[in-house]
């Protein structure tokens, strides 16, 4: 539970990231921006923080032992992650992306065959493929269905090619976030905390995001003060508080697949205050009668999903 409640946390400062993509959009910049500025941002922060700790030495040791795992990874995690989600945002409202990407719980969901869990039998450590939870998918399905709800009143009113664009990064999106992320806890362990993890996982994703940002000047010009702030605050609330709470609270579940994908779950709640958001700050209207039924099954879909889980590990402790 405790990890659910600071997962809910986290969703909560993530939201600022679809409000303030959605308003920079709004205002014409660029979502080269957007997107490559939050982590340059993010980097001073985090760098202190781990120079403060006297830990850099150890982060960096790390990054050159497993250099070419960590630059797939935190490129997948990070890079293939948030760059869509910017590019989107000039197609589509901030509640509107935020519903779409709680895709990312059935493609974490999936991703489980791609792990292992290591298990004592007959006085040896046995390694054993992690499975599919058919039956969290099938619980899932009707957070699938309030997604769809959600994107049919969008298909009326735009392009199908425009529609696509729309859909397509946000579900490459979904699945390079909890890959990315799974695969940097497996790599570090318990050897480095979650502040180390992203600082190294920004470090080597650096020259990345500067290659964007060199781009968007090349195309648009240096980007306007307006979006600078607001790019600013994004570091903040999502780059460093949102991300370090998402982190913490999936490294305290790490070694169980059911618990980990619960705490994933809890992103559907970015949803709500995502909508709330830019109902407040941006004037949006009340989404008509579909999405807001489609948004009540994902959120009623996140509830069931997190109780059938608990109740799943509840019965295995007991076994």
């Amino acid at each position: 539970m405790r990890a659910i409640l600071i997962g809910i946390l986290g969703a909560m400062f993530f939201s600022v990231t679809f409000i303030l993509n959605h308003a920079m959009s709004d205002d014409g910049g660029s979502w080269m921006f957007s997107s490559s500025l939050r982590f340059i941002f993010m980097f001073p922060f985090l760098f202190i923080f781990v120079w403060f700790q006297q830990r850099h030495h150890i982060i960096l040791l790390h990054i050159r032992k497993h250099f070419m795992l960590w630059l797939l990874w935190s490129t997948l995690g990070f890079v293939c992650f948030y760059v869509p989600i910017t590019f989107v945002s000039s197609f589509s409202p901030g509640w509107l992306i935020a519903a779409t990407w709680q895709l990312t719980i059935i493609c974490g969901l999936l991703l489980a065959p791609l792990f292992y869990e290591y298990v004592q039998y007959e006085q040896q450590t046995v390694k054993i493929r992690e499975r599919i939870s058919w039956r969290s998918v099938g619980t899932s399905t009707l957070m699938i269905i309030g997604v769809v709800l959600v994107q049919i009143p969008q298909i009326s009113n735009i392009e199908l090619h425009t529609f696509i664009i729309s859909i397509v990064p946000l579900i490459i999106a979904a699945f390079c976030y909890p890959l990315g992320n799974r695969k940097m806890m497996v790599l570090v362990d318990n050897k480095l905390t979650t502040i180390e993890r992203m600082y190294g996982m920004t470090l080597v994703t650096l020259p990345i995001w500067f290659i964007i940002f060199g781009v968007g000047v090349a195309k648009n010009g240096l980007p306007s003060s307006n979006q600078v702030l607001q790019t600013f605050s994004v570091a903040i609330f999502s780059g460093i508080i949102a991300t370090a709470l998402f982190f913490y609270a999936t490294n305290l579940v790490k070694h169980n697949q059911g618990k980990l994908a619960a705490v994933e779950a809890t992103q559907a709640t970015e949803i709500i205050f995502t909508l709330i958001g830019e109902m407040i700050f941006l004037g949006l209207p009340l989404p008509d009668a579909v999405s807001l039924i489609g948004i009540s099954l994902i959120t009623l879909g996140i509830f069931i999903y997190c109780y059938l889980n608990s109740l799943i590990q509840e019965n295995k402790a007991e076994l």
